[in-house]
């Protein structure tokens, strides 16, 4: 039974109240591929660091949205010309942005689905969207896919300084309670302007931008890539990887079916096959946490003690270090394992890990051009004289092992 919703307006505990600016955007917004997003969760596996981080890829969508139509609204004030078809087109392609995100977000992205990113899905996604409703998509997918004749329209959806950026850093900090992310996005929006198709921000944003990436720089270290988090996050790709080889040796795992179908069919068609893509549809992070409950009772002990590990948060030790990892450290917990457990190398190999992480402020490759009072574009470290702005460029790489806390 479906009835007819003529709710257009949202509360969100960001931003206040959202509208949904037309009547086909709230038919997208109510479709199933859309409210599956509800059951994604944003930052994976970040709430068993901070407990508050529950929120979805479904309200970061709807904030997008209400930030671009904040920045379209500037823009329009400053003679940028935008049509009402491009506006459309905005709308639609940064509400849809992220609809190909996968469980739990970026830590399984390359697990369950090998070789495709979550940007490509979202394109097979919007492109099912388009024939059902009438191609009225066509131009949403050719800005979203880089193909319009306006890069600025990109720009305000994948860059340095994106809608996607100034909703994810301002939301994440304020479910995580880390304060550095705490933005002033509407300040940055205020700033935005377009020369020559391009994005640029005018000269008295420029401190304001500066804060911006250093706000993203910190919350990089201290949300996205906190060691603990990481540590889970490699627990559950192990869960995923030993299910994938327990089933090659034709030995049974009791699976949710949605994601059963993705590890007995590797080999996947998302271009033609529509199938293909309506599975993918109904997986999401249910699927996952029903898969650890199962496992944690498998009478393989890697299966059983990842899944558990991971439910009753018994996650790895961690250490950063700003050197390589010396492989005869990581063999020293490997070996340590696998005679308390009486475990093979390779069994072994699913509770230790070394890599490493990088962290850079701002990359020049996807230049912040600077409007000066002249009328002058000014690439962001040119324009900012303080030596603060040329440290934005430097690139952090940090190194680390995790293994089981039993090994102290």
């Amino acid at each position: 039974m479906k009835l007819k919703n003529k709710l257009k307006i949202l509360n969100d505990p960001i931003y206040g109240f959202i509208s949904i600016p037309s009547e086909e955007i709230f038919k997208i917004v109510e479709h199933p591929y859309f409210q599956r997003l509800r059951r994604i969760t944003q930052m994976g596996l970040s709430y068993l660091v901070y407990p508050g981080a529950h929120h979805t890829r479904f309200h970061h969508a709807l904030g997008c949205l209400h930030l671009m139509q904040k920045a379209v609204q500037v823009l329009k004030s400053k003679s940028v010309e935008i049509s009402d078809q491009e506006e459309d087109a905005l709308y639609k392609a940064i509400l849809l942005h992220d609809i190909g995100h996968g469980p739990f977000s970026h830590a399984l992205e390359h697990q369950i689905i090998d070789k495709v990113t979550h940007e490509q899905l979202s394109g097979h996604f919007m492109s099912q969207l388009n024939k059902e409703f009438n191609g009225s998509l066509t131009l949403a997918i050719q800005i979203f896919k880089g193909e319009y004749h306006r890069p600025f329209m990109l720009e305000l959806i994948s860059s340095q300084l994106d809608m996607d950026r100034l909703d994810y850093l301002k939301r994440d900090s304020f479910y995580t309670g880390v304060a550095e992310g705490n933005i002033n996005s509407q300040r940055l929006i205020t700033m935005l302007n377009v020369v020559n198709d391009q994005l640029v921000v005018e000269e008295k944003g420029l401190y304001s931008v500066e804060n911006f990436l250093s706000g993203r720089r910190l919350m990089y270290w201290q949300v996205y890539l906190h060691k603990t988090g990481i540590g889970a996050e490699h627990l559950l790709q192990s869960v995923i990887k030993r299910i994938q080889e327990l089933m090659e040796k034709e030995i049974a795992v009791d699976l949710p079916k949605n994601l059963e179908y993705f590890i007995v069919n590797p080999d996947l068609d998302f271009d033609s096959n529509t199938h293909d893509l309506e599975k993918f549809a109904s997986l999401d992070d249910s699927d996952i946490l029903s898969t650890l409950k199962l496992g944690k009772d498998h009478k393989d002990f890697v299966l059983s003690e990842l899944c558990s590990m991971i439910l009753n948060r018994q996650l790895l030790k961690i250490k950063f270090t700003d050197h390589q990892i010396a492989p005869e450290k990581v063999q020293k917990h490997l070996s340590q394992l696998m005679l308390t457990y009486n475990l093979t190398a390779h069994e072994a190999s699913y509770f230790v890990f070394s890599g490493n992480v990088v962290n850079a402020a701002y990359a020049k490759t996807q230049p912040i051009k600077i409007l000066n009072k002249k009328g002058n574009l000014i690439e962001l470290i040119q324009a900012g004289k303080e030596d603060s702005f040329k440290a934005l460029l430097k690139e952090v790489k940090k190194y680390y092992c995790c293994f089981p806390k039993l090994q102290e």
